[in-house]
């Protein structure tokens, strides 16, 4: 386990689409984990491999609740229903935050951390969640999708 890197908002590699992941392995799984040590020491929700420099189709979500967390390989939605305004922020982005419209429902297919097909729907903050991170994969960002002029800088505390 390891805490990786964080990339940030001028890394151009945050810009680049993510490759599809083979075969899901050891390595696959000590990448999952270590990004789940690095999303929990920044209090994040979610972050996606290319945050720490990977180009691989791999996210990981944690809402702090009783559903545990989510460790998502080549994640894809299958599907969507509604729209939620919400706020995002992001952790290649400390500190700021925007409104951005997001679907209220979404299904994913992905396959888990032993390389079985799983799917899993997501409402409200998964749904957010959820998409922010796969748009991570396909070198989107939450500023492409801010609805203009609610970009926010919050002093950090010290």
């Amino acid at each position: 386990m390891a805490i990786r890197e964080i990339r940030n908002e001028q890394d151009e590699i945050l810009r680049k689409k993510s490759r599809e992941v083979e075969v899901v392995d050891d390595k696959i799984r000590e990448l999952l984990n270590d990004m789940v040590d690095t999303m929990h020491k920044y209090n994040g929700v979610g972050l996606a491999a290319v945050q720490v420099g990977v180009l691989k189709r791999v996210i990981v979500i944690d809402l702090y609740d009783d559903k545990g967390i989510y460790k998502l390989v080549n994640p894809v939605i299958v599907k969507e229903k509604g729209e939620q305004e919400c706020e995002e922020g992001c952790l290649s982005f400390p500190n700021k935050y925007a409104q951005v419209v997001r679907p209220m429902e979404v299904t994913v297919e992905a396959l888990d951390e032993n390389g079985k097909k799983i799917k899993v729907k997501g409402k409200g903050l998964l749904a957010q969640a959820l998409s922010h991170e796969i748009d991570h994969l396909n070198g989107v960002l939450f500023v492409d999708k801010m609805l203009p002029g609610t970009m926010q800088y919050v002093e950090p505390e010290k």
